[in-house]
C-alpha cells in the first residue's frame, strides 16, 4: 500500500494533506525519515507522524456529514486564534473538511474521514457540481451574469463555463465546476461589483435544504451511495 493511502486510511488526514506531510519529512516508516512520495508500507512496518505511531484501522466506520457553515469560520482543522468549522461539531472520530469555503462565506460543507472519497472530491477532474446564491453590493446586469457564464479571466487563467440563473436585481444562482481561491468574488469583481453575501446550497447531490446554520447531520444511505459510486 502506497504511504499517503496508509495514512488517509488510517484516519489521520486525507491523502492530499498526507502528501504535505511525507514532503515535509515528517513521516517515518521504521525510523527512517521518507520525503519521497508512492513509498509503499507493509502491514509489519512502524509508521510514525511527528513521532507518534500511526495505526491503520481495518475496522474504522465511515463518517459522512453536511454542515450549514457560518459566516467568520475558516474550513480548517486547525489554526490558531481563529473559529473553525470543527469548533461546531461534538465527535471523538477524527474527520476532515473536503474542499474549502471561504471565512467571509456560509453554507453547505462536507467532512468525512473517508481518504478515498475526500481526494476523488478535491481533486479538480471529479467535475462536481457546486452551487451557490450570490448577492452582489450594486445591481447586476444581464451583461455581467452572461460574462461570468461563459468565463472570465482570473489571475492570468479564465474559468470555466458555468450555469448562471437570475433571482433579483442584486442576486443569482451560480453553479460551478471548479472550486479556485475566492472564485465567485473574484468573478464578480471582474463585471465592476462586489459580493455582498455568499452562500452556498449543493454540492453534487447534496443540498443545504433546511439545516440551520451551525448545524449539521450525517447524510443518508442513498446520499452517501450517490456520492461514492
Amino acid at each position: 500500500m502506497r504511504l499517503q493511502k496508509y495514512l488517509a486510511h488510517s484516519g489521520l488526514c486525507s491523502r492530499r494533506k498526507a502528501e504535505e506531510y511525507i514532503l515535509a519529512g515528517r513521516i517515518k516508516i521504521n525510523g527512517i525519515t521518507i520525503s519521497e512520495l508512492g513509498t509503499k508500507v507493509d502491514p509489519s512496518d512502524s509508521v510514525f507522524f511527528d513521532g507518534k505511531p500511526v495505526l491503520l484501522s481495518r475496522e474504522q466506520p465511515k463518517i459522512y456529514l453536511a454542515l450549514n457553515k457560518p459566516e467568520g469560520y475558516v474550513t480548517s482543522c486547525s489554526q490558531k486564534n481563529t473559529k473553525i468549522v470543527m469548533d461546531l461539531i461534538d465527535m471523538d472520530e477524527r474527520i476532515y473538511p473536503v474542499g474549502r469555503l471561504d471565512k467571509d462565506s456560509k453554507g453547505l460543507i462536507l467532512l468525512t474521514n473517508d481518504g478515498e472519497l475526500h481526494n476523488r472530491l478535491s481533486h479538480p477532474s471529479f467535475d462536481h457540481e457546486k452551487e451557490y446564491i450570490v448577492t452582489t453590493v450594486d445591481p447586476v446586469s444581464d451583461d455581467a451574469l452572461k460574462r461570468m457564464a461563459a468565463g472570465v479571466t482570473i489571475d492570468e487563467v479564465r474559468t470555466r463555463q458555468a450555469g448562471v440563473k437570475r433571482i433579483s436585481g442584486k442576486q443569482f444562482c451560480i453553479v460551478l465546476k471548479e472550486g479556485r481561491n475566492r472564485q465567485i468574488r473574484k468573478m464578480v469583481q471582474q463585471t465592476g461589483n462586489e459580493v455582498e453575501t455568499l452562500l452556498r446550497i449543493r454540492i453534487a447531490n447534496i443540498h443545504l435544504g433546511r439545516l440551520k446554520e451551525g448545524a449539521w447531520r450525517y447524510l443518508t444511505r442513498e446520499e452517501i451511495r450517490q456520492l461514492t459510486q
